[in-house]
């Protein structure tokens, strides 16, 4: 444990990524929306260093923190078979010398490359629980918890997408550094999956500051940002002052829409970052979204969060044939 200077005992912490992220600017990009070319920057939170990068290591150091000072000795936790969280548990267990369960939803054969690749790369174990939705894959996090510790493990269970009031202290943190980084900012715009990510961007800069874009994840995603919010600053906290866009879940969670597609392309072919068809591009599409509608304006400093996800864009696979079919030519290549 770590004590405060101001006397009171800070929650335990692994060390898992490089802080603090850059934030650079995006005037291509910027411009190609529509806003003056210093009014857009990217804090580059797919830059921590670890496992591929993403917004889950800012999580996983305060959960995987409580996991050691607990004495565990494997790690559980659940998500999709393209999980980025899955991902990263595996490469902080891998970091940490602890072993990794992934229980995952679905079936071997459901899903292909990406970030499973690297969850085999990591040394991780993986358990296909089925199609029978969330509540079913925790229920059968739990039994291989249980089993392990029959088996004489310590397994720690790591909550869905990393997402806790403990997790979300990650961003709290990330949330101070871009106030530090551009003090005049109006708003961060950020991908809403499991929650944890926009409550401590919230907690520390305000909710009016901070733009979610919906991308399918969870039910009711105001309720559990909002939780989640409550939960860090121990009031409570109104769903309703929350700034959360739903226009850009489409046909579900893992369908790629046409205003990802081309915020995908438009910012690979502006600015040269890639981003992935679940989070950021669904955040990028609703950045784009709050710009035509006025709700995001020239002349005022806005921070897209990059959140990660490279390798989730190598799992699906509607992107990747979009992507490829980008490379057929008709005539001459060469006469632009």
């Amino acid at each position: 444990m770590v004590t405060t200077s101001t006397g009171g005992v800070e929650p335990p912490r692994a060390t898992l990524g490089s802080w603090p992220t850059p934030l650079e600017p995006m005037p291509r990009l910027a411009r190609a929306l529509g806003l003056g070319a210093d009014d857009l920057w990217v804090k580059r939170d797919d830059l921590v260093g670890l496992g591929g990068g993403g917004n889950k290591v800012r999580k996983l150091e305060w959960t995987c923190g409580a996991a050691l000072a607990d004495g565990a000795t494997v790690l559980v936790t659940t998500g999709a078979p393209q999980s980025n969280h899955a991902r990263l548990t595996a490469a902080a267990g891998a970091r940490l010398g602890l072993d990794v369960v992934l229980v995952l939803a679905g079936g071997p054969g459901s899903s292909e490359s990406g970030n499973l690749t690297l969850d085999g790369l990591f040394g991780a174990r993986v358990v296909w629980a089925g199609e029978g939705g969330r509540d079913e894959t925790a229920a059968t996090a739990r039994h291989v918890a249980g089993t392990l510790r029959d088996r004489g493990a310590v397994p720690a269970l790591i909550p869905f997408g990393g997402t806790s009031v403990l997790g979300a202290r990650g961003y709290v943190e990330c949330g101070q550094e871009i106030l530090t980084q551009a003090p005049d900012l109006t708003s961060v715009v950020v991908a809403l999956g499991s929650g944890g990510t926009m409550a401590g961007l919230v907690d520390a800069l305000g909710p009016e500051r901070v733009l979610g874009v919906d991308c399918g994840a969870v039910d009711e995603p105001a309720r559990v940002v909002s939780d989640l919010v409550s939960g860090l600053s121990g009031t409570h906290f109104s769903p309703e002052s929350l700034r959360i866009r739903l226009d850009q879940v489409g046909a579900g969670y893992p369908a790629l829409t046409e205003p990802v597609m081309t915020a995908l392309t438009l910012a690979a072919r502006t600015e040269g970052m890639v981003l992935d068809p679940t989070y950021t591009g669904r955040a990028m599409a609703g950045l784009t979204a709050a710009v035509n509608s006025g709700e995001i304006t020239p002349g005022s400093r806005t921070v897209f969060l990059h959140s990660g996800g490279l390798p989730g864009l190598f799992g699906h696979r509607p992107t990747l044939a979009r992507a490829a079919a980008e490379l057929a030519v008709d005539g001459d290549p060469l006469n632009t």
